[in-house]
């Protein structure tokens, strides 16, 4: 309980005014308010301050805090973005488990500790967060970009990986020999149950509910948060992790046309309730057993931090994805999670590990949260430094296995993603041929209208390819068009479609800043057309309004 100051209210008062005054001063800083939070938890935790100790307040609004979360991110998922992206996941989610265990255990026995304590840490370091991952990427607006599904992907298959790892280790550590194969009977029955449940009530009972719940905007907010928490409990009373039912009651919900109306009302209440998350995790770091840990952990941290994203990579490019996608998607395995810190914690209770192994995986944590924090703020500026050395990772002539395109192209569009969709989608019902280039090799079209996919043709191809174009009709098209909102990928590509001979070219930009930039490559003739789909938009709302007015 909380202890030292008070009580609950006015200690939990306490610490939100401390996390104020550091979000404060690390938003002046332009530091990342994770680790501010991360950092509060450390200073009213056990090992400075001793205001929190097993604080059921915080621990409860991190618990919400998390189901909103996942919550939001199933709501906005795709279910074409699931199928694209399902097979990369699994396959890296599994790879780098595997991999990162085998890796971390012998340089564990390197370090000098015993098999039982070098398997514990091993699996310890193959675990990320997906609640710092996907907050980070989220205020970045990259959860919805390729490499941003596909590193959600493998998080959630880390998840599942975990709850099976422990179920294991509770059994070892039991006196029923029979209780490994019955617990692995029980979750196997537990996911049909939880998955065909959910089934039912969003298929028989939803569509009946929520036209209702939808006539109040308050209503509807309390009834996403409690159907959202309601499942996560049931997941976790399953066996299952609270993040995997949270992302399955909003995935549930990804194809109901009230989802738009939940995610924006949900977001502010997401962001203040997992304060509570970084807070609590801060407070449960125990600097008690860290000792002469240090050297051990630097290499840890190191191998984590460089080792896991590259064991991404290897696997990404095998499975022919382009450096940056990889590069970007491995970034999110750079850090050790709290399911990491719950794993040592329960050998340490089996008596399978002693304090000194929990406090190294301990510092580890607070290593590689805190620098792969950086990492994932500063991707683009951090794969633009180390692109000359990344092309290892990437299989070469990426491209020989499609045929080359001999159909006749009016409109070749880079790009696939939200806008990309949308802007193909028109084309193609405006009688336009268009040639969609994507880098997701495993990527395919969304719609099924037989006229329009005769006009549609999709190829794998990454935009920051200078040769590229020359493997596609270039000089045929009216038009290419970027939908990538990338200044520097927009600036190259348009230099090297200029190289190869098109004829009229249109890039993206969402921001005010890149237009201005892109705007004077118009004037030096580069491009021809800046596209804003946000002003565009607001635009053709403004004149629908004003239109809708007169005829009135």
């Amino acid at each position: 309980m909380i202890a030292a100051v008070g009580d609950s209210f006015t200690t939990t008062a306490l610490v939100l005014a401390i996390a104020a005054a550091a979000a404060f001063v690390a938003h002046r800083a332009r530091q990342p308010l994770i680790v501010a939070f991360i950092a509060v938890g450390i200073v009213v935790g056990p090992s400075a301050l001793g205001w929190v100790n097993d604080s059921e307040p915080i621990e409860l609004f991190a618990e919400i805090g998390i189901a909103v979360l996942l919550f939001l991110v199933g709501l906005k998922l795709d279910i074409h973005l699931v199928r694209s992206s399902g097979k990369v996941a699994v396959a890296t989610g599994l790879g780098q488990v595997t991999f990162t265990s085998l890796a971390g255990f012998g340089l564990a026995l390197l370090l000098g500790m015993s098999a039982t304590v070098a398997a514990y840490v091993a699996v310890a370091l193959t675990f990320s967060s997906t609640i710092i991952i996907v907050k980070l990427l989220s205020d970045k607006r990259e959860l919805e970009k390729l490499h941003g599904r596909i590193a959600l992907g493998f998080l959630i298959v880390q998840d599942i990986v975990v709850v099976l790892t422990m179920i294991v280790l509770t059994s070892v550590g039991s006196d029923d020999d029979g209780s490994l194969g019955a617990q692995l009977l029980r979750i196997a029955l537990s996911a049909v149950g939880l998955v065909g449940g959910t089934w039912v009530v969003i298929t028989f009972v939803m569509p009946r509910v929520l036209p209702l719940v939808a006539s109040s905007q308050e209503l509807l907010i309390v009834c996403a948060v409690a159907w959202a928490v309601s499942v996560a409990a049931l997941s976790a009373s399953l066996g299952f992790s609270v993040e995997v039912g949270a992302f399955l009651a909003g995935f549930a919900l990804a194809s109901t046309p009230y989802r738009e109306a939940i995610a924006s009302s949900l977001s502010g209440l997401r962001d203040f309730l997992l304060l509570f998350f970084f807070i609590e995790l801060g407070s449960q770091l125990d600097f008690s057993a860290i000792g002469a840990q240090v050297p051990a952990a630097i290499v840890l941290s190191l191998f984590v931090l460089i080792g896991n994203p590259i064991i991404v990579m290897v696997i990404m490019g095998v499975m022919r994805y382009p450096s940056r996608v990889s590069f970007l998607s491995g970034l999110a395995v750079a850090q050790i999670s709290e399911f990491s810190l719950i794993l040592i914690a329960l050998g340490l209770e089996l008596g399978h590990v002693d304090n000194d192994a929990v406090g190294l995986v301990t510092l580890v944590g607070l290593i590689t949260i805190g620098l792969s924090t950086y990492m994932i703020i500063y991707s683009h500026e951090l794969y633009n430094r180390l692109r000359p050395l990344l092309g290892v990772f990437e299989r070469k002539r990426l491209v020989t296995h499609q045929e080359p395109v001999t159909e006749p192209v009016d409109t070749i569009v880079y790009g696939y993603g939200r806008f990309g969709r949308h802007l193909v989608r028109h084309l193609a019902e405006a009688g336009h041929r268009v040639l969609v280039i994507d880098w997701d090799p495993y990527g395919r079209l969304d719609f099924d209208d037989p006229l329009l996919l005769d006009r549609v043709t999709m190829r794998f191809g990454d935009a920051d390819d200078p040769e590229f174009p020359g493997t596609v009709p270039i000089t045929e098209a009216k038009w290419v068009v970027s939908t990538i909102a990338r200044l520097d990928t927009n600036r190259s590509l348009a230099h090297a479609l200029r190289r190869w001979g098109a004829a009229h070219i249109a890039v993206t930009a969402l921001s005010v800043g890149d237009a201005d930039q892109l705007k004077n490559d118009v004037d030096s003739g580069l491009i021809d057309v800046v596209l804003q789909p946000f002003d565009d938009a607001a635009d053709d709302a403004i004149a629908a309004l004003i239109g809708s007015d007169s005829a009135g």
